[in-house]
């Protein structure tokens, strides 16, 4: 999963909805730990800004 840094808002929608834990925000942006990321979707599917890509 890729996060379009340009388009974040830094909601944290998609950390709340993240079963594995994969996706860790700062103060500055939202970066997702692809080891630990088993694609399930769901961050691309509740992000309001489409801000999530597969990648």
């Amino acid at each position: 999963m890729i996060i379009n840094r340009e388009l974040c808002d830094i909601c944290g929608t998609c950390v709340a909805v993240c079963p594995s834990d994969a996706i860790i925000v700062s103060e500055f942006f939202v970066t997702i730990n692809n080891d630990k990321c088993t694609e399930c979707l769901k961050c691309l599917k509740v992000c309001p800004i489409k801000a999530i890509e597969e990648g």
